[in-house]
């Protein structure tokens, strides 16, 4: 596929380029990866500043999101990347396979400095999801930090750096600049900028930003980071639709492939049953969310590799809130177990506490946001959990956030399921296709593939 950067992406592109340390806070879905993967290929290839690149990311995006990319992208296809990830043997095989970058996971950022000590290959590090450096006492920070002298170039990827505190930002930036700009330790930056809030005599519970402090530590680090949400100048697109592939493991994907050509799916307690193409459709789609329902309304749970990308989402948003559109009750339940701060959309006083930024996660069913309901101020990101085939509960339901009033680009994340109904889905939404239809069709086609 061919690259088309926005600005947004260009400008942020050439700021990893001229920047030896560079910060880029951008939403996940807009484009963090592919532009980044561009500057190291100028930067390996068109500039020979750099040999050898080390991506420092989450366990499930160090497993597929950086080789996915570079693979999806006509000027990124030639790029080698070694994942180095799995037992220690694979993990050291993989560091000596020829390779232009190499993905670890950050749980094995300290292993990774103490097998190669003063001999640190890397001049360039890319550390996606810089706010999971965000304590000083972490082991993956004091790692790194030792190695830090030894890196040329760093970038350091995130949405909002620091969603809690700005003390978080301290360790953060350490690693960009050495402590150039906020100071070379955690308490001489704590003392400029705090003052003590909450303190039981010498205890101190918490800290509060001086006056003007805010301001300050904004103008420090502004020369090597950059939001996209700050630059009012930049060409951000006023919606992002972004597709998250989900891979089925492989037991699910069987169980998928023997209900689809079969019609039934044998269990213990009660079979799945599909006897017409419509019921196939609505059983093809529950088990690609994870779960189903057999022939006695008990759920039968397949997967949870949905749930673990929303997981992923829920890091990148760094305590942004979340606005998650589900389809089924078991979705809805198993949504509910995983994430225990989410907070179902029932009424008015949810809608309020939405508003005022008061819940992280809000659970939706599509049907019951319809026309008027006002979510713009609560959030600006949408997860689709679960797909759904009606155009318009699609729109109504994305035009809660992405309507007059709100203030950022709005991210819609679909999580859409590898060689399932879920593609169906999905072309037949962006073809803008009517009702139940044309994903009838799909599956039909499907059918007629598999005979």
């Amino acid at each position: 596929m061919k690259f088309k950067p926005h600005q947004y992406q260009e400008h942020a592109i050439q700021h990893i380029i001229k920047s030896e340390a560079a910060g880029l806070f951008l939403d996940m879905g807009m484009g963090k990866t592919v532009s980044t993967l561009t500057a190291v290929s100028d930067l390996l290839h068109d500039y020979f500043d750099v040999l050898k690149v080390l991506v420092i990311a989450p366990l499930r995006v160090a497993e597929d999101t950086w080789s996915r990319e570079a693979e999806k992208w006509d000027h990124t296809q030639y790029l080698r990347v070694s994942k180095v990830l799995g037992p220690e043997h694979q993990r050291v095989s993989a560091l000596h396979a020829p390779a232009d970058i190499y993905v670890i996971n950050r749980e094995n950022v300290e292993w990774l400095v103490n097998y190669y000590g003063k001999k640190w290959p890397f001049d360039m590090v890319v550390i996606d999801e810089l706010s999971s450096f965000k304590s000083s006492k972490a082991k993956r920070f004091r790692a790194l930090k030792k190695v830090r002298p030894f890196i040329k170039r760093i970038v350091g990827l995130t949405g909002t750096p620091a969603p809690n505190s700005l003390i978080d930002l301290w360790p953060q930036m350490y690693l960009l600049d050495q402590g150039e700009r906020l100071g070379k330790t955690v308490t001489s930056y704590r003392e400029k900028y705090f003052q003590p809030d909450k303190r039981n005599r010498t205890i101190i519970y918490s800290w509060k930003l001086r006056d003007g402090a805010e301001q300050s530590i904004h103008k420090k680090i502004s020369d090597i980071c950059i939001s996209m949400q700050a630059k009012d100048w930049l060409d951000l697109p006023k919606r992002i639709n972004n597709i998250m592939k989900v891979t089925l493991p492989a037991k699910a994907k069987e169980k998928y492939k023997q209900l689809e050509k079969e019609l039934l799916l044998p269990f213990a307690g009660g079979d799945v049953v599909a006897d017409t193409a419509a019921v196939l459709s609505n059983k093809l789609m529950q088990l690609a969310n994870g779960a189903v329902y057999d022939e006695n309304g008990k759920i039968q749970e397949i997967h949870d590799e949905k749930l673990n990308k929303l997981e992923d989402i829920v890091e990148a948003a760094n305590g942004n809130p979340i606005l998650v559109f589900y389809c089924y009750q078991h979705d809805l339940s198993r949504i509910q177990n995983r994430f225990k701060n989410a907070r179902t959309l029932n009424g008015s006083k949810d809608i309020k506490a939405w508003n005022a930024g008061k819940i992280e996660m809000l659970l939706a069913h599509p049907a019951s946001t319809g026309h008027g309901l006002n979510l713009q101020d609560g959030g600006h990101i949408i997860v689709w959990f679960g797909m759904t085939w009606s155009l318009e509960l699609y729109q109504q339901a994305n035009a809660r956030l992405d309507r007059q009033g709100q203030k950022q680009s709005v991210i819609v994340h679909h999580l859409v399921t590898e060689g399932t109904v879920d593609e169906d889905v999905m072309r037949a939404l962006e073809g803008k296709a009517l009702g139940q239809d044309a994903l009838l069709e799909a599956v039909k086609a499907r059918l007629e593939k598999l005979a």
